[in-house]
């Protein structure tokens, strides 16, 4: 992976990436909680938010962990993939992790403004109310307060659900080809996340 973001992006992109490994090194053994709170920190620190438009000069590119820390720009779904491809590099199970599709007020709860955004979430258990990773805030937070997200579907390796469903209705690979191509693109890189 080093090689690769030396030879696509120059020194910088190594130097991110390298963080990046130090940082998947030293949350291995740490609980769940804290393997969470460390990437979200890592990822919103290091990661401006910007348009894909910018970014990509495409209206809606999901890019690897690898593309966000090379350019060191992203949107929602870039920093949510990032998170998700890292704690699962971390051994935390894909069935406790969700991509999640939400529509967002923005300016808050009471907004009348929304937007399509991405987060991901965190089942301690299936039956557990999910903890939401977001680049909009800094700190982790139960979705009962996130009262500004209103989840549309989520999916992760393993399926993909509409909201509020107990069941997954579709392979997210075969529904989702943005999906498909950032976990073949992560491959191809080196990077190599078992669904």
């Amino acid at each position: 992976m080093q090689q690769v973001a030396a030879q696509r992006y120059g020194e910088t992109a190594v130097e991110s990436v390298n963080a990046w490994r130090r940082l998947v090194g030293e949350a291995r053994d740490l609980p769940d909680e804290q393997k969470l709170a460390r990437v979200n920190a890592f990822f919103n620190a290091r990661v401006s938010f910007d348009d894909d438009l910018l970014v990509w000069r495409t209206a809606d590119y999901w890019a690897t962990p690898l593309e966000t820390l090379a350019r060191s720009a992203g949107d929602c779904e870039d920093f949510a993939i990032a998170k998700y491809m890292t704690l699962r590099l971390l051994g935390i199970a894909d069935e406790r992790l969700r991509l999640i599709y939400v529509r967002a007020r923005i300016g808050g709860a009471n907004s009348s403004v929304s937007q399509a955004h991405m987060v991901l979430g965190y089942f301690p258990s299936p039956a557990d109310e999910p903890l939401i990773l977001d680049n909009l805030i800094r700190d982790i937070r139960p979705a009962a307060r996130r009262p500004d997200l209103f989840p549309v579907f989520s999916f992760n390796g393993d399926g993909l659900w509409v909201a509020g469903a107990q069941q997954s209705s579709a392979d997210p690979t075969a529904r989702l080809s943005r999906w498909r191509d950032v976990l073949e693109r992560a491959r191809q890189e080196g990077l190599a996340i078992q669904p």
